[in-house]
């Protein structure tokens, strides 16, 4: 009965009732798409994070099968990850992933991707440095599609087993025995998954504001036909079936829409190259688990943030029905907010990701608690200072429901903590290497005036011109001024194997990790923004339509008494953009205030430049999604007989 009569009403509130269940089901749609995205992005990191294990070797304490390491090579300023395997004599350590046996002294077997540059590019470019080619490696042993990997097969005494390394993190492994090949992620890796966590955070709990707020689009004509059916002698229990039953029902039909619009949208997402390069699918979609949890959490989410806002209708019916202004709110709502922000000054890079996680969301809520407070209080102060009818419509609006004034504006007050947060942590570019290229190699043994001679007599066969010269255990060889990228690759492979287990490097390349993770750092900024701005943006516009259908009846009064619709249209963007401000500017010193613990050196153009961006394009996002409602308004206001639902 419960459900045949819910939906009798929703049909009964004619076309504008029906908008207004749209609204719901577009907010929950788009709140559903953009969490599975932020959560899916978090297991992705993971998955790359396990699938490069591998390459991580962990030294065995007893039962040691094989020796592993690593090393990075270079060509036409692209990174290849070098793994050199060893299987111990009497062993069988099993074939590494993405391969079908144990790589044989001797032979390499070549990513898909390095193998098909090898037969673009000269021979003495890169393809005289894997002379014995045993085959193709497969996905599982690679972090992204398209990387460039090569896995050596050596013999557990040969000298790039057991020559000495540099262990400098970045570039190179020693190598080290292991019980199996299985490994542990990297720091790079890991450093990765806290960096997404962090971003998860920034996304998620805007995500989940929103989508509790969907359920309270057009919450003032529910609660007025509620009430009207409490007052006709609807129980409570009945009443809040009834809210349940609609709520969810949108909401998942919200959901669905969301998953799948989700799913459409992986191929695009697979192109946002980060850590190296684009993304495998199967790691951006979500996996049975985290569907069916994101279909139950957000039909239940909305659902409970409907029963929430039903204490008025259940307690007192009478008040809803004749439209008698709530209760102020409590100053602890603010009081909440300090005490929040009170923790980060304790905080510092080095603190726990978790802590940190958990800091930034209690604050996110606790911005989300005050913002109604504070709308209230701006509302207020512009019903003292008005000056027009326009003005005092608007300040009047903002006291009479702070909290619907809030929904319309909080997308764009917490994309803006999410910018200043942000902000102070873009940080700048490395100074460029000018000058001719150079070619470091290190020498671990053996006299570095000796291998500099043998790198002289290589280079000149291979017909590079280059002056070469030891130093402090290493040989460096500096390039002409007219070297291209050829000619640089050239060298590359010419010096390759001229001392074992370590590659020939540049200046740029030994810091080649640092500005990756930098540049890594601003993509996930633009990510992260790009979805807080378009939460922000369709929360603005939806919850402006919607807060139109909730007056129509006060709007089309107001215009059959004379109030020209211009009048109305002002006081509409008015009460929108006094808080906008207001709010806008105080979210983005939260947020600033949030990051001073975390910052990278000192502030910088591009923490600047992103502020500014965010503030321009959340003010044009919010007007521009508000001006959608106008012709709502119009439409509202020239019914000559409104009606209640």
């Amino acid at each position: 009965m419960n459900l045949d009569l819910t939906w009798r009403l929703i049909k009964g509130g004619g076309r504008k009732g029906m908008l207004g269940t749209w609204l719901t089901f577009g907010a929950v749609a788009v709140a559903t798409a953009l969490l599975l995205f932020a959560v899916a992005a978090n297991f992705a990191f993971q998955a790359r994070a396990e699938r490069g294990a591998w390459r991580n070797p962990v030294p065995a304490t007893t039962g040691a099968v094989a020796v592993e390491a690593q090393r990075f090579d270079f060509v036409r300023d692209q990174k290849i990850t070098v793994i050199d395997l060893a299987a111990l004599k009497g062993a069988d350590p099993g074939p590494p992933p993405g391969l079908p046996r144990f790589p044989a002294p001797g032979e390499v077997w070549l990513s898909p991707a390095l193998a098909e540059l090898a037969g673009e590019l000269p021979a003495a470019e890169l393809a005289a440095r894997y002379p014995k080619r045993a085959g193709v490696l497969g996905d599982e042993a690679l972090v992204y599609p398209g990387e460039l990997v090569a896995v050596f097969g050596q013999a557990p005494d040969a000298p790039a087993m057991t020559a000495p390394r540099l262990d400098d993190w970045v570039m190179s492994r020693p190598p080290v025995k292991v019980a199996s090949l299985a490994g542990e992620p990297s720091e790079d890796a890991v450093a990765y998954q806290w960096l997404s966590a962090i971003a998860g955070v920034l996304m998620v709990v805007p995500l989940l504001v929103f989508g509790g707020a969907a359920a309270r689009l057009t919450v003032a004509r529910r609660d007025r036909r509620l009430a009207a059916l409490r007052l006709v002698g609807a129980t409570p229990g009945q009443v809040v079936a009834m809210t349940v039953t609609e709520a969810v029902l949108v909401a998942l039909a919200g959901a669905l829409a969301g998953a799948v619009v989700y799913a459409l949208s992986v191929p695009l997402l697979t192109r946002i190259e980060m850590q190296g390069g684009p993304w495998f699918a199967g790691d951006l979609l979500p996996g049975p688990l985290l569907l069916t949890g994101a279909l139950v959490a957000v039909p239940l989410l909305v659902g409970l943030s409907a029963v929430a806002g039903l204490r008025r209708v259940v307690v007192s019916p009478l008040g809803v029905a004749k439209r008698e202004t709530p209760p102020a709110m409590r100053i602890f709502r603010v009081l909440a907010l300090l005490a929040a922000l009170a923790v980060f000054p304790l905080l510092s890079r080095e603190t726990s990701v978790t802590i940190i996680a958990i800091a930034l969301a209690l604050a996110f809520l606790c911005l989300n608690l005050a913002g109604p407070w504070v709308v209230g209080v701006i509302g207020r102060i512009a019903a003292k200072s008005a000056r027009g009818p326009a003005a005092l419509l608007a300040a009047r609006r903002l006291v009479d429901d702070p909290r619907s004034a809030w929904r319309t504006v909080s997308g764009v007050a917490l994309t803006g903590f999410v910018a200043g947060f942000l902000g102070l942590l873009s940080p700048g570019a490395f100074e460029e290497v000018t000058g001719p290229p150079q070619l470091s190699v290190s020498v671990t043994e053996g006299k570095p005036a000796e291998v500099a001679g043998q790198a002289r007599d290589r280079l000149k066969e291979a017909g590079v011109t280059a002056t070469v010269e030891s130093r402090d255990k290493a040989v460096v060889a500096a390039l002409g001024g007219s070297a291209d990228a050829a000619t640089l690759d050239r060298a590359r492979t010419a010096l390759a194997d001229l001392v074992p287990g370590h590659t020939p490097t540049t200046q740029e390349e030994g810091r080649r990790f640092g500005s990756e993770i930098l540049a890594d750092i601003r993509v996930g900024t633009i990510v992260v923004l790009s979805v807080s701005f378009l939460v922000a943006i369709t929360s603005s516009g939806i919850t402006a339509m919607s807060s139109v259908l909730d007056r129509r009846q006060t709007y089309g009064l107001l215009r059959l008494a004379g109030t020209p619709l211009e009048v109305l249209d002002k006081a509409r963007r008015s009460e929108t953009l006094i808080p906008l401000t207001v709010m806008g500017g105080g979210a983005i010193l939260t947020g600033v205030f949030c990051g001073l613990p975390f910052m990278l050196g000192e502030p910088n153009v591009t923490g600047a430049l992103t502020l500014a961006v965010c503030v321009v394009a959340g003010f044009a996002g919010v007007i521009g999604a508000g001006a959608l409602s106008r012709p709502l308004l119009r439409s509202v206001t020239t019914d000559p007989a409104p009606r209640p639902d």
